[in-house]
């Protein structure tokens, strides 16, 4: 699901350069983007006629395969690197989600977890309150909330 930008943020990922504009900031010769489309480096959105749309992120990707082509990189690297590169921003928006769900989930219930380990050392989650028997079970760790710290 995409994220909506903040208002005023601008969108790197909207399609708005024609192959002329994007060609021209990329410093490439349209001809060279029509063949990274055609193999699959860089791959522009398309409109209903089938022109091809350019976002600013394909911008500073075709300026970082000039680079890596210019370093002497081939282009089946250039390729790997470039989705590489995909898959960590992906992650990224994945691990920033996961952190917000796991913020939620300790603001919403603080201290309403405790963990201990039962007679056979599995991890049992233990109610709020309840008194741990000394003899077969061990408290390993119980949530520190804000106002705890000082």
């Amino acid at each position: 699901m995409p994220q909506r930008k903040p208002e005023g943020e601008i969108d790197e990922e909207a399609p708005v350069f024609a192959i002329a504009a994007a060609a021209e900031l990329s410093g490439m010769h349209p001809q060279t983007l029509r063949q990274y489309d055609r193999i699959g480096l860089v791959v522009p959105a398309r409109t209903q006629g089938g022109s091809r749309r350019y976002s600013i992120r394909h911008v500073q990707q075709l300026r970082e395969v000039a680079r890596m082509s210019a370093d002497g990189m081939s282009l089946p690297a250039i390729v790997r690197i470039l989705e590489l590169e995909q898959r960590v921003r992906e992650l990224h928006v994945r691990v920033q989600s996961l952190e917000a769900r796991v913020r939620i989930e300790v603001e919403s219930r603080p201290g309403a977890r405790v963990f201990a380990a039962g007679a056979t050392g599995a991890a049992v989650t233990l109610r709020h309150g309840r008194r741990v028997r000394r003899s077969t079970d061990i408290v390993l760790w119980r949530p520190r909330h804000s106002d705890d710290e000082a």
